[in-house]
């Protein structure tokens, strides 16, 4: 294909070590036993207390069940066992799993999975762990240069596992800022639009995540120049990610962090509130 650009793949941990056919049997029966019971995807994630999505990226094999989601929906199925027989083999999976992700994103990934707290400012896109399955495939489809099928594939998958994190316990403290904008933009059409912005509401109604908005006619704003990530690893000091024109820096020195941790201390009380960010949303949703 012309004027496209390809990454070297690494093995995924399903692939890397024979397990990948766990885990699509794994979907294939979830879905047989949904729809044996009469359920819809979005029924199963409401019972589940997860997004319709996660349903449909487990069913086709791009996200691994977690053994607590698979003891959770077992009763809900009226499977009576046949999921939970898969726990110890599915925790046995994970535990070998290796990263996943092109090389300049690795060390990133690895501190991201283990954070004790992440904060998150976005002024482009809605960040990774809050997109869509279909948001992010449209924000990889659209890239320039163009990337193949095969990569945008992968890298759709990749982000969708990164989104486990929300099904951590003890959870990790988390919080994000996104720029008015970046709600008004309608990546990937109307209708998905309006799914990624239900998916906004239904993390940010999460009791481990705070959600807020910065609005567009505020007069000041201390980081106009850049988005950027603080993450707290597990026996580390805070750090700081940024990303811009494929060039990303994961940032440990104590005083370029400490920068950016005052700016996003500034960010969130010129933004609106959790309350009145969630208010928005539901309002943007009821306008279209």
């Amino acid at each position: 294909m012309a004027n496209t650009e390809r990454e070297e793949r690494p093995e995924r941990p399903a692939e890397s070590d024979g397990t990948a056919h766990l885990f699509k049997a794994l979907g294939k029966q979830i879905k047989v036993l949904r729809e044996r019971a009469g359920m819809s995807q979005k029924d199963l994630g409401l019972a589940a207390h997860c997004g319709e999505d996660l349903i449909s990226a487990m069913e086709r094999g791009v996200r691994t069940p977690q053994p607590e989601f698979l003891i959770r929906v077992d009763p809900l199925l009226n499977a009576g066992g046949v999921l939970c027989a898969a726990v110890d083999e599915v925790r046995e999976a994970l535990s070998r799993a290796r990263t996943r992700h092109p090389d300049w994103f690795r060390n990133y990934a690895r501190v991201e999975a283990d954070a004790l707290a992440l904060h998150d400012y976005s002024n482009q896109a809605v960040p990774g762990l809050l997109q869509t399955e279909e948001y992010a495939r449209s924000i990889f489809t659209q890239r320039q240069p163009f990337l193949d099928e095969e990569t945008i594939e992968k890298r759709v998958a990749d982000r969708l596992d990164r989104q486990r994190i929300f099904e951590r316990w003890p959870a990790p403290t988390m919080t994000y800022v996104l720029e008015e904008v970046v709600l008004q933009r309608p990546i990937g059409g109307r209708a998905a639009h309006g799914r990624q912005l239900r998916q906004l509401l239904r993390i940010g109604q999460m009791r481990t995540v705070t959600l807020q908005v910065m609005p567009t006619n505020r007069e000041e704003h201390p980081s106009l120049d850049v988005s950027f990530i603080m993450l707290t690893p597990k026996g580390r000091q805070q750090v700081a990610y940024t990303e811009a024109y494929g060039h990303p820096r994961l940032i440990t020195d104590p005083d370029e962090v400490r920068v950016f941790s005052e700016r996003y201390g500034i960010i969130r009380s010129q933004a609106l509130t959790p309350r009145e960010s969630l208010t928005l949303i539901e309002k943007m949703l009821g306008e279209r």
